[in-house]
């Protein structure tokens, strides 16, 4: 018989953890409650919260509610969003991550900084750079910032499009991959003209960035590894590709109905891991699941 191992590290980082405890103690009053964009990238969670009445809703949505409570998730949201509410007389239920909300804060300050004491725009030679995914609700909440000014790279490749001869001031969105922002930061240092300015934020949240040594050394003690996360997680993406990498036999599944039995055969260990967006009992259900086929 195998044996099943449940990842300890793995489970809901603090800001999902925060942003959870906020809307189960706001529905517990028994009072409506929305949710500005899924609460967490896991479609299993969000449905429990939904039937405890936790109402999710789009942009477009929000701006047709007057008075009423509406949560805003960990990601963090642009100006834009505290501007309608204030607008609407809706109540916000503030869930932006720390880590998120200080990195806002960050490159609104860069933003703003004025060039000479003319004027209170930032210099037309300034590039503020983010790493990271076009559309991520994190990312528009930074793009927000600069008055959607910044440029969004996701890739390497994206950072030979930056105009070297112009000043760079990059920060990343906080779950990529540190390696990938290191090396878009080595090839601007290398490429930018001499007498411009260039500044690196590594603005990675650790949370995600210090797992990956751990699930790197979990994924290769086992057999087979089960990566439990939503398709939507872009730290789970990140998570995932270094159990592969060092693990070939890993499968991403969203829970327990994608196991396949025929990965089980001949597998001596299984291990259970997942992104800071998945929940423990998620995982949890996933070994009963492993189990029950073998009953």
């Amino acid at each position: 018989m195998f044996q099943i191992e449940i990842d300890s590290g793995s489970g809901f980082c603090f800001g999902v953890t925060t942003a959870i405890h906020k809307a189960e103690e706001e529905l517990a009053k028994g009072n409506t409650l929305y949710c500005l964009g899924d609460i967490v990238h896991n479609g299993m969670e969000c449905e429990r919260l939904r039937q405890m009445g936790l109402i999710t809703i789009n942009h477009d949505e929000m701006e047709q509610l007057h008075n009423v409570k509406v949560l805003l998730r960990a990601h963090g949201e642009p100006p834009e969003t505290y501007a309608l509410a204030e607008k609407n007389g809706i109540e916000i239920i503030d869930a932006t991550c720390p880590v998120v909300l200080q990195l806002q804060k960050r490159i609104k300050k860069q933003y703003e900084i004025a060039p000479s004491p003319n004027t209170q725009h930032p210099s037309p030679n300034t590039q503020i750079v983010i790493f990271g995914k076009k559309g991520h609700a994190e990312v528009l909440g930074l793009v927000g910032q600069t008055a959607g000014t910044a440029i969004v790279i996701e890739h390497f490749d994206d950072v030979k499009q930056l105009d070297f001869s112009r000043d760079i001031y990059l920060y990343s969105q906080t779950t990529k991959s540190v390696e990938e922002f290191h090396r878009i930061t080595e090839y601007i240092q290398q490429h930018k003209a001499e007498d411009t300015v260039f500044k690196s934020f590594d603005t990675i949240c650790r949370s995600v960035a210090n797992r990956l040594p751990s699930i790197s050394q979990f994924a290769t003690r086992h057999d087979l590894i089960l990566f439990v996360c939503g398709r939507k997680s872009s730290n789970g993406r990140v998570l995932f590709e270094e159990c592969l990498r060092v693990n070939a036999n890993s499968h991403l599944i969203e829970g327990p109905e994608e196991i396949d039995a025929k990965w089980l055969h001949g597998i001596q260990t299984i291990g259970i891991c997942g992104a800071t967006s998945t929940p423990t009992w998620l995982m949890e259900q996933c070994r009963d699941a492993i189990r029950a086929l073998f009953r």
